[in-house]
C-alpha cells in the first residue's frame, strides 16, 4: 500500500515545535530568575534599612547612675539613670521601652511595669521610695521639645527611675537592661556598696 504522507513534510513542523518549546522554557526560566533577583534585592534593601535604623536609634548613659536607699535602709529602693541619644541618633519613643532586671541574689524581672501600669510613664509612685516596687518611670526630661511626651529627642536627656526589688542589698551586683522598640539595647551593670547612704553613685 502506498504511503500517503512524506516524512520530509514534517521536518519543519517538528523543528518549529522544538523551537517553541525551547522559547517557552527559556521564558519561564528567565521569569523565575528575575523574580528571585527582585526578591533578593528587596530583601537586601529591607535588611539595610533595618540595620541603619537599629544602628542610628540607640541610647547611652549620661553622667553617674545613682542609687537611693529604701525606708528601712536595708537595700536600694530605686536608681536614677540619665540617658540620651548617641551622636547622630534618631528619636526613640520610650513608651515602647522594655526594662528588665537581674541581680546576683537571683532577683529577676524580665519586664518591669511601665509607669502606673495604665500608660502614664510619668507616674512615679510613692511606693517606689519604700523599696521593693519593680516598676520604671520617667522622672524628668531635660532640654526636650516637650516635657509631656515619651520621646527621647536629639540633644535632650531623660532621667529614668527604676524601682528595685528587696534583693538589691549591699554588696550585690545587678543589671538593668533597657530595650527600646527600635535600636540596640542598653545594659547597665552596677555594684551596690557595702554601706548604704541616702543617695550614692553606683559603679
Amino acid at each position: 500500500m502506498k504511503n500517503l504522507y512524506s516524512e520530509d513534510a514534517f521536518t519543519g513542523l517538528e523543528a518549529a515545535i522544538v523551537l517553541i518549546a525551547f522559547v517557552v522554557v527559556a521564558a519561564v526560566f528567565s521569569y523565575v530568575v528575575l523574580g528571585a533577583g527582585f526578591f533578593t534585592s528587596q530583601t537586601a534593601q529591607s535588611t539595610v534599612h533595618t540595620g541603619v535604623g537599629q544602628a542610628s536609634s540607640s541610647m547611652e548613659v549620661v553622667g553617674n547612675v545613682y542609687g537611693v536607699e529604701n525606708a528601712g535602709k536595708t537595700a536600694l529602693a530605686y536608681e536614677n539613670v540619665t540617658v540620651a541619644l548617641t551622636a547622630g541618633g534618631t528619636p526613640i519613643d520610650l513608651s515602647g521601652l522594655v526594662v528588665s532586671y537581674t541581680d546576683s541574689n537571683k532577683g529577676h524581672d524580665a519586664n518591669l511595669q511601665a509607669g502606673d501600669g495604665a500608660g502614664n510613664l510619668f507616674s512615679c509612685t510613692a511606693a517606689m521610695a519604700q523599696g521593693g516596687t519593680q516598676a520604671w518611670c520617667i522622672g524628668q526630661k531635660i532640654n526636650a521639645a516637650s516635657a509631656t511626651n515619651a520621646m527621647l529627642d536629639p540633644n535632650a536627656q531623660v532621667v529614668i527611675i527604676v524601682g528595685l526589688p528587696t534583693t538589691a542589698t549591699p554588696n550585690t551586683q545587678f543589671t538593668v537592661n533597657f530595650q527600646p522598640s527600635t535600636g540596640a539595647s542598653l545594659p547597665i551593670t552596677k555594684n551596690i556598696p557595702g554601706g548604704l547612704t541616702a543617695v550614692q553613685p553606683l559603679y
